[in-house]
C-alpha cells in the first residue's frame, strides 16, 4: 500500500524568509504561495514527485522538526560541506563532534550530514550505502565504515 513519503511540512516564523531560503539558498522548485493561509509549497526531485510545505506560525508556537533530503553518497562525501558553506550554512554530523565530516549510521547503512534552516529545523542530506547493516557499530566515520565493511 505505502510506496513512499510524498509530502512533509515545516512550521516557520517568517514565510518570506523561509521561501527565500528553500528557493534561493537550497534551490528547491517553488510550487505555490497561499498568502491568505500563510503557506508555501516546493517540489523536491522532479515536479510532483515529492513536496515540502512551509506553514507560518507565531515563533512561540514553533517546534523544531527534522527531515532528510535523499542524496547521492558521493555528493555527501565530496561536495556537501563546500556546497553548504557556499550558502553560509554550517554542516555538522550526528555526533556533533566538531569535525563536520559525514557519519555513517551502520544499522542502515547510510551516510549523512546535517544543517539547520533559519527556523532551527534540522535538515539532513542522507544516502544509502552498499553493504550489510551492522547495528553493533553504531554511528561511525565513513573511513571506519570502509575498514570494517568487507562486503563492499
Amino acid at each position: 500500500m505505502i510506496k513512499g513519503l510524498y509530502e512533509t511540512h515545516l512550521e516557520v516564523a517568517n514565510l518570506e524568509q523561509a521561501v527565500h531560503f528553500y528557493k534561493n539558498v537550497l534551490g528547491l522548485e517553488f510550487a505555490l504561495l497561499e498568502e491568505k493561509r500563510r503557506i508555501a509549497f516546493f517540489w523536491i526531485g522532479t515536479t510532483k514527485e515529492y513536496m515540502l510545505g512551509l506553514w507560518e506560525k507565531p515563533k512561540e508556537e514553533l517546534a523544531t522538526r527534522h527531515f532528510a533530503f535523499r542524496c547521492d553518497a558521493e555528493d555527501i562525501l565530496h561536495k556537501s560541506a563546500d556546497w553548504l558553506k557556499d550558502r553560509n550554512l554550517e554542516p555538522y554530523n550526528f555526533l556533533k563532534d566538531g569535525t563536520k565530516r559525514p557519519m555513517v549510521f551502520a544499522w542502515m547503512p547510510a551516510i549523512s550530514i546535517y544543517f539547520d534552516d533559519p527556523d532551527d529545523n534540522v535538515l539532513e542530506f542522507i544516502a544509502m550505502l552498499e553493504g550489510k547493516p551492522k547495528p553493533e557499530l553504531g554511528v561511525i566515520s565513513y573511513e571506519d565504515w570502509i575498514k570494517t565493511d568487507k562486503d563492499l
